[in-house]
Parts: C-alpha cells; sequence; structure tokens
C-alpha cells in the first residue's frame, strides 16, 4: 500500500498515512479538526537512461548522471579491388 503525506490547515502538521488507492482522501485531521490537504511528493526513484535507476549502468565520471547519445545507423562499407599488373620481371643485369 502507498503512503500518502498530508498536511493540516489549522495546526500546519505534517503527516503519513498509509491508504489503499481506492480509499477515500481524508478530510478532516482527526487531532485538531483542521482541514487536510495531500501533498505530492516526489517518487521514491526515478527511471533514466537505460537502467533501471539513476545510480545503475552510469556512464561518465561516477556522479550519477547518464549521457545518452543518439545511435547512428551503421553505414554499409565499401570494398574496392583493383586489379594491378604485375611488376615486370628485372633482366638481372645492372650496370
Amino acid at each position: 500500500m502507498p503512503l500518502y503525506d498530508y498536511r493540516c490547515h489549522k495546526c500546519g502538521e505534517v503527516f503519513e498515512v498509509r491508504q489503499k488507492f481506492a480509499d477515500e482522501l481524508l478530510k478532516v485531521h482527526e487531532e485538531c479538526g483542521g482541514d487536510l490537504e495531500r501533498l505530492i511528493s516526489p517518487p521514491a526513484f526515478q527511471f533514466k537512461g537505460t537502467g533501471w535507476y539513476v545510480t545503475d549502468y552510469a556512464r561518465g565520471g561516477g556522479n550519477g548522471k547518464t549521457e545518452t547519445k543518439p545511435e547512428t545507423p551503421a553505414k554499409p562499407t565499401e570494398t574496392k579491388t583493383e586489379s594491378k599488373p604485375a611488376p615486370a620481371a628485372d633482366s638481372g643485369s645492372k650496370s
């Protein structure tokens, strides 16, 4: 079950409540009777890059940031074969 943060507008208290997704939002603070507001909190982990977490599969200086470079398609290499005449044989006489 997820945890939700609530803040009371009357006393200013911030607290967590474990609730099901289908449960109704809390509207009244049980301790002081003030109106409650459900807070939005950041997720506990982030999906970035090719790894599951920010710290997994990090590339670079180990600062937790991943750099992704767009992949370029491989170009086919052209191979040319040239036929060259064989070098002429020397007659063996030098002057």
